[in-house]
């Protein structure tokens, strides 16, 4: 279980990549538009957080709060949601573009920090 948890936890980080690299190189070519990068990542970083979330270990002081888990899920979502209904557009409104990259910042703050 501890494998699969770790191979898990490199696609988390993989689609973290992939939402936050990709935004940065739309916001420095002065075009904001969601790229297919982080449509990617952001899909990836709901599936694979879903599935960190799942009690793959054994319980103990290991666990992460629940209420971590749910503001993460809440955050998680609201990204993927403001990239899912954005992708098709020409261009994205500036403020729009900078609330998903500070929401994927936040998250991993939260991640990061939060024990």
């Amino acid at each position: 279980m501890e494998a699969l948890r770790l191979v898990l936890r490199y696609a988390h980080l993989i689609g973290f990549a992939l939402l936050l690299g990709g935004a940065i190189v739309q916001y420095l070519t002065a075009k904001l538009r969601i790229n297919p990068a982080m449509l990617w990542g952001a899909v990836i970083q709901v599936v694979t957080g879903l599935a960190l979330a799942a009690p793959l270990r054994g319980g103990g002081d290991a666990e992460p709060s629940p209420v971590k888990l749910g503001v993460k899920m809440l955050l998680a979502v609201m990204i993927f949601v403001m990239v899912f209904f954005s992708r098709k557009r020409a261009d994205v409104n500036r403020g729009h573009f900078l609330a998903v990259i500070g929401l994927t910042l936040v998250n991993a703050a939260v991640a990061t920090f939060w024990r």
